[in-house]
Formats: structure tokens, sequence, C-alpha cells
């Protein structure tokens, strides 16, 4: 079941949806595989797409571990789901940042947690325009929020682990944030050059 989990999050979401557009969103922009990334790349729809599909990379594995398998083995699908996404294999460990993924599993685990903290998401990032700041708030919010609806404190446990593993993989976001130069969410990042069509009406030299 845990290698099941750790193969279903290294799906590459964001590269089909991204051929699909014409792009590579890991060569382009951010270079980061995630909804983001494809969302300032190829518009809201694309990155919605992928945004659902890996919540469900995350989602889909420790609800199947947790009817068959328990609690415990949920969790532990939960873990290897977020580490398929975020260090897959294939692409020599170089994946996304988790959070999508690490959402769906603990809708899963945690549900009442989970809208919560979707509401500091969404808060956050409308205050803040900036992703990363409201991905690391949840990041952050998610071992205080499973311990407060009394969990036990292996789930607390868990719970920290996920969050480490997506504060880690946001260190690039957190030196752009220290330093002033992190993106706001409608902010186009630097990708490859797109050159308009001539103007019929300007004459060529």
């Amino acid at each position: 079941m845990i290698l099941v989990a750790y193969v279903v999050g290294m799906f590459p979401t964001a590269q089909l949806v991204g051929r699909h557009e014409g792009l590579d969103p890991t060569a382009a922009g951010s270079g980061n595989p995630g909804a983001t990334n494809v969302y300032r790349l190829a518009g809201w729809r694309a990155g919605a797409v992928v945004l659902a599909i890996d919540a469900a990379k995350g989602a889909i594995p420790t609800a199947v571990a947790l009817a068959v398998l328990g609690r415990g083995w949920a969790l532990g699908a939960a873990v290897a789901a977020v580490l398929g996404h975020i260090a897959p294999v294939v692409r020599r460990f170089h994946g996304g940042k988790g959070v999508a993924t690490a959402a769906g599993a603990s809708a899963v685990l945690w549900p009442a947690a989970a809208v919560a903290l979707t509401v500091v998401f969404v808060v956050v990032a409308r205050l803040g325009r900036t992703a990363s700041v409201a991905s690391l708030a949840i990041a952050a919010g998610l071992p205080v929020a499973v311990a407060v609806s009394g969990r036990p404190g292996r789930e607390v446990a868990v719970a920290v682990l996920l969050a480490v593993l997506v504060v880690a993989r946001h260190h690039a976001n957190i030196r752009r944030l220290l330093h002033g130069e992190e993106h706001a969410v409608g902010d186009p990042r630097p990708g490859p050059e797109r050159r308009s069509p001539p103007d019929p009406r300007i004459p060529s030299p």
C-alpha cells in the first residue's frame, strides 16, 4: 500500500496538463511542476485541473488504505503519496512542492482541519496575493489543527512530518520572501519568450 501510494504520488499531472497546453512547466516559469506555475503559464482552468488531480493523488491512496487496512496504514500512505509527488524517483527526485497532495490526504484523515486550513489559505492568498505564503501558513497550521482536534500523538507527528516536507520544498520561496523578491499570485514568471506576430500596418524596413 505504501509503494502504491508513492507511485500514485509520482503521477506527472503538471507535465501532462502542460503538454496539452503546449508548454513544459518544468522548463518555464518557476520550473515547478505544480498548480501555481501552470496557472501562471496557462491560465486558471489548467491550474485548477492540476490542483484537483494533485489533491486526488493524496486523497485516493489515503482513503483506500483507511478503508482496507486501517488508520495507521492510511497515515503511512499519506506520507508516501506526498513523497512521491515531491521526490519522484523517475524524475531524479525533483518534483513539486506537495501542498495539494498533502491537502488531499489531510482531507481524508482530518476533514475538519482541512476545511479550516482551506479557509486560511484563501484568506492569506487573497490578502497577501502570494501563494507561497498561504502554503507555508497552512503547512504550519496543520499540526496545530490536528492537535487541537484531539487526535493522538502519532497523528500529530505525521502532520508535523507533512508540514516539514512542504516547508522544506519551499526553501527557494522562503529565500525570495526574505529578499522581497517573491512573485504575487497574478504576476507572470520568467518563461520562454513569446513573440507577437508583426503588425501588417507597419511596413518592414
